[in-house]
């Protein structure tokens, strides 16, 4: 029974560590890099009380180093998707009605295993099966999904406190319900923050969750759920499944208890999804909310008062940091001709100072990207440009796979604004350059907003207010984040809430209390305390 009023004040974001040479932090996540090398991890789903293991052993290959396993996990079929669900569904109620701040203490539980004992263990299997460097991977296995929950905490809770008014004799007052039957979380690879964040976010408001991660995430994911059950996550809450995508949609969203999807991938696949719940719209209990943050075709423009080295920077890390892998990373550009010669320059020397390899040495800025599949897809991008006279190759461009899924850093000057890699999502480490006249800004903003159907993220570089300002305004809506003299990566939680519009998604903004207003389901209650006893009113009454 609740005694009081429960406090959870805005959090401090997650330092950071940066593994500098002889730190304590450095030496520890080396050693448990070497120990989960050593180890051939046997990783189940996890459904309601059970570790399902299926014998059905799919291999996981760090992409750097394909020669090597991590482990296998055990992959499910249609059975054990139903089985998630009804685990999900029976444990509805208990958790559904567990006090808040119980509910709540699991997931601040949960933020300070990762801050503490799992952080080299949630960043290690990050780094591994995903192929990202340890800096790369402490910004998102450990600092961002820490943020996300402990903000998370704050912003229900938040809510949890907005009430209406109550007038005279009257006393109004708002419940916020889980929505009813079960969510659905499909998350991508690229970043385990997510990946931890979707589920949890849903049923941190009361909600049982079934997740889907990318087979190419489910290292790190085993190693998350494991965290949420030591935190003492409820069975049956979060269903961690490992089964492939349309048998997903076709099981979930034939359902009458589906009640939303919360997605991060590509368009097409949130259309897909989007398309067939609108058919099936009359089995379902209630309308299921749709959330989701798909692709992006993120831009830099650069005025021409901007500074070179400044531009240059933004560049060479906005694209290149992760192998370009992130729906924010900048893969077009639009640099002015006055300053496009030294700007031009600096991205060569820095794309070619770039060390690439393995993530276990740290010196490495470049890792790999994800697959087979990606690498085959970003090597047709620049293959075709090598031989496009529309294209030139400015630096980069080699291809290799022979230990694993490596892609130089690219760039590409376009001569034609609307050429194909200036247009087209690739999610790869290729950068497209166009040079527009230094006295037609005003012109090229117009281009900027017109070239994409995507709208995540953007930025414009300048020394100019006015330009600054101009900018800011033409392109309202080609961006949900919206960067000024920054890279258009490394949004922060609960200092810029994150997504975008147009094709780029619902812009429900995670890391924000905007995205959990999507989990909740509001009742309304008034009591009377001197309820009228005749129907008649005063008006009717006449002398």
């Amino acid at each position: 029974m609740q005694v009081g009023t429960f406090s959870y004040p805005m959090p401090v974001n997650e330092p950071v560590h940066h593994y500098s040479p002889g730190s304590p932090e450095k030496k520890r996540l080396k050693e448990v890099l070497a120990m989960l090398k050593k180890e051939e991890a046997d990783i189940p789903m996890y459904i309601g009380s059970k570790e399902v293991r299926t014998g059905k052993k799919v291999a996981i290959h760090p992409p750097h180093e394909t020669k090597h396993t991590l482990g296998y996990f055990h992959a499910g079929e249609e059975k054990h998707l139903k089985q998630a669900i009804e685990a999900a569904l029976a444990a509805k109620e208990a958790w559904a009605n567990m006090s808040w701040e119980n509910r709540a203490n699991i997931f601040l539980k949960a933020a300070d295993l990762i801050a503490t004992k799992y952080r080299p263990y949630l960043n290690g299997t990050t780094m591994l099966g995903q192929s990202k460097n340890a800096f790369q991977a402490e910004i998102d296995s450990a600092c961002e999904i820490i943020d996300f929950l402990r903000f998370n905490v704050h912003f229900l809770s938040e809510i949890y406190k907005q009430q209406p008014i109550s007038s005279p004799g009257i006393h109004n007052r708002m419940e916020y319900r889980p929505l009813e039957g079960f969510v659905l979380a499909v998350t991508p690879f690229n970043f385990t923050a997510i990946g931890g964040n979707l589920p949890t976010s849903a049923a941190m408001c009361g909600n049982v969750v079934v997740w889907k991660p990318a087979n190419t995430q489910i290292y790190s994911a085993q190693m998350f759920m494991r965290i949420l059950k030591e935190a003492g996550l409820p069975d049956g809450v979060i269903n961690l499944i490992y089964v492939d995508g349309p048998t997903v949609g076709k099981v979930c969203f034939n359902h009458r208890e589906f009640a939303g999807v919360h997605f991060t991938g590509s368009t097409g696949v949130f259309n897909n999804m989007w398309e067939t719940i609108g058919k099936n719209m009359a089995m379902y209990k209630s309308y299921p909310r749709i959330v989701g943050e798909t692709g992006g075709k993120d831009f830099v423009i650069a005025h021409k008062s901007a500074d070179p080295d400044i531009v240059a920077t933004a560049l060479l890390r906005g694209a290149f940091e992760y192998q370009g892998q992130k729906c924010s990373a900048a893969s077009r550009a639009y640099i002015p001709s006055n300053i496009a010669e030294e700007v031009k320059k600096k991205l060569i020397a820095g794309v070619k100072s770039f060390k690439m390899g393995t993530v276990e040495d740290f010196t490495n800025f470049v890792n790999a990207v994800i697959d087979e599949k990606s690498f085959n897809n970003i090597k047709r991008y620049i293959d075709n440009a090598k031989k496009d006279p529309k294209a030139e190759i400015w630096v980069g461009g080699k291809c290799e796979s022979k230990e694993g899924w490596f892609v130089q850093p690219t760039v590409i000057h376009a001569k034609d604004p609307n050429y194909v890699t200036m247009c087209e999502e690739i999610f790869g480490p290729v950068l497209t350059v166009y040079v527009y006249p230094a006295n037609s800004f005003e012109k090229t903003l117009e281009l900027v907003d017109a070239t994409s159907p995507y709208a995540l993220t953007g930025s414009i570089i300048s020394q100019d207010r006015t330009a600054v300002e101009l900018a800011t305004n033409k392109l309202r809506n080609t961006a949900g984040n919206f960067y000024i003299n920054d890279k258009p990566t490394g949004a922060v939680v609960g200092q810029q809430p994150f997504g975008g519009a147009r094709a780029s998604g619902t812009n429900d903004k995670a890391g924000s209390i905007l995205n959990l207003y999507r989990w909740l389901s509001a009742r309304t209650i008034k009591e009377t305390f001197n309820p009228p006893t005749e129907y008649e009113y005063v008006f009717m009454k006449e002398k």
